[in-house]
């Protein structure tokens, strides 16, 4: 009959869309590493390193020029990522626990029809939630032979880790149900401290002199707030197991554990005694050859990656985002680690490739973490929920910049006095401009980044100087900006004081 011969049309009508709306919804795979500085890449101009596999997504797809971090920590970041929110919303200011419980971006693809998948570092103290399959180290995790965490149980593997968790991921991938989109977030230990490369990676650098940045030097002349104190310079701050120092074979227990941790001030290099600025000099190439050989581990499994989606004839529907949990100070103004708002530690890499990203563009809107999850489900297909306070940056990738779009950055860092003496700030990015509060000094550091695109001279350091009636305008239009920026965002204050931290890691 013609009611029944309609009902199979019917029906195989809503099949064929079906199976078109799973064909047009892309799998995304998400690449994310730990403290990989921008400029250790060399499609973002590094001037120490290459990273051929990482610079395929920038020729095949997007560069973002201005990708920022919104509190430069790892923890923090992290919660950021999945939740789409400022630290003071979804309650990790620092290296305490996430709430599982709270609505985060992979329950919104699991809910709407994607497979999902956490691997590697995950670095929040709960175990993952809103994921179908994960498998995580337990806390920063081990560069060797790592332990990794399952629902309920353990399991070791032997292997470089940054190896182990790429190998994980094209398993993850190859195992997964093929009637799904896929959502996969593939999490390296590396570039972290305490930087242990591959054998293959250590010999690739081992005689490797790496370039000294104009700024190793740096006096902090005009920035006496937090700088002169900070305990993440290279020339003081590197210990002996940061510099791979073969301890006496009679120290065991606590003694050894003392003599890693001692930052040695002078050391016999080669049976000469090395102090003063010749072992600074000496310390930042130890540092910068272990870490740029993190690095390349990273880079090699990125290409793993794209390889075995190219292979599988995945890379057609497949898109691949890269990007670090953080900045990372590359000898910059004397540092290493990240936590400060100067530039390296606010910058972070982000680039893309696959279906729908126009190739080869660099686009120079700002963006921030807080946009990830939010350009998650926009690419799904998905509606981004009211709670999150990013924005999809879809239309970016396809070269086209919304007139609307943010023109400036707020960032809070909370984790005073932490592990490096870092004091607590917050701040405002403009493309001209920034200017840094440390709240508990109540002091601010004002920085043209045009004229001064290195931070050496804080424009309101000199009374004189600060009075002059552009500095003092700039000056109050930031400041207008920030207040506007917290209000925007809710920011009132909650973590001020660690006294109000949430507990537990």
């Amino acid at each position: 009959p013609i009611s029944a011969m309609l009902r199979t049309l019917a029906c195989a009508l809503l099949l064929l869309a079906s199976t078109s709306l799973r064909a047009e919804r892309p799998n995304i795979v998400f690449i994310f590493s730990d403290d990989h500085a921008q400029h250790a890449i060399s499609a973002y101009g590094s001037k120490v390193n290459g990273t051929p596999h990482i610079d395929r997504l920038a020729a095949g797809g997007a560069r973002f020029t201005n990708s920022f971090v919104t509190n430069s920590i790892c923890t923090p970041s992290r919660a950021t990522l999945l939740t789409g929110q400022y630290s003071h919303r979804n309650g990790v200011p620092v290296f305490n626990r996430f709430d599982g419980s709270r609505d985060h971006v992979a329950k919104h693809l699991q809910a709407g029809g994607y497979h999902t998948g956490m691997i590697g570092k995950w670095h929040l103290g709960s175990d993952p939630t809103g994921f179908d399959r994960w498998i995580v180290l337990p806390g920063q995790g081990a560069y060797w032979n790592p332990v990794f965490l399952v629902a309920g149980s353990k399991l070791t593997i032997e292997g470089h880790c940054t190896d182990v968790t790429t190998e994980l991921g094209i398993e993850w991938i190859r195992t997964r149900p093929k009637d799904k989109p896929f959502f996969l977030m593939l999490h390296q230990k590396a570039p972290h401290r305490s930087w242990e490369p591959a054998e293959r990676h250590i010999e690739q650098f081992k005689d490797k002199a790496i370039p000294e940045p104009d700024t190793l030097w740096d006096d902090y002349a005009t920035r006496p707030a937090a700088l002169p104190v900070n305990e993440q310079t290279v020339a003081r701050d590197l210990t002996r197991r940061d510099l791979k120092l073969t301890p006496p074979d009679d120290l065991k227990g606590p003694e050894l554990r003392q003599w890693m941790q001692t930052k040695p001030m002078e050391l016999e290099v080669d049976g000469r005694m090395l102090t003063g600025e010749e072992l600074v000099k000496w310390k930042y190439q130890r540092y910068m050859q272990d870490y740029l050989a993190c690095v390349q581990g990273v880079d090699d499994g990125v290409g793993r990656v794209l390889d075995y989606l190219d292979e599988s004839g995945l890379a057609e529907n497949t898109i691949v985002i890269y990007s670090a949990d953080n900045g990372w100070y590359l000898g910059d103004l004397g540092l290493y680690d990240k936590r400060f708002m100067y530039e390296p530690g606010l910058r972070v890499p982000l680039l893309a490739k696959g279906p729908g990203i126009e190739a080869g563009i660099a686009p120079e809107a700002f963006v921030a973490n807080i946009d990830l999850a939010p350009t998650f489900l926009d690419l799904a297909g998905l509606p981004v929920p009211d709670s999150m306070q990013g924005r999809s940056f879809a239309p970016l990738l396809r070269g086209e910049t919304p007139p609307d779009w943010r023109t400036s950055v707020y960032y809070r860092y909370y984790h005073d006095p932490g592990h490096h003496n870092t004091a607590a700030h917050y701040g405002v990015r403009t493309a001209t401009h920034k200017l840094i509060h440390y709240w508990k000094q109540d002091a601010y550091e004002l920085f043209d980044l045009v004229a001064d695109p290195t931070e050496q001279h804080n424009l309101i350091h000199s009374p004189e100087e600060a009075k002059k009636p552009e500095i003092a305008a700039k000056f109050a239009e930031l400041k207008a900006e920030l207040a506007r920026l917290k209000q925007e965002y809710g920011d009132d204050g909650r973590y001020a004081d660690p006294a109000t931290w949430p507990q537990g890691g």
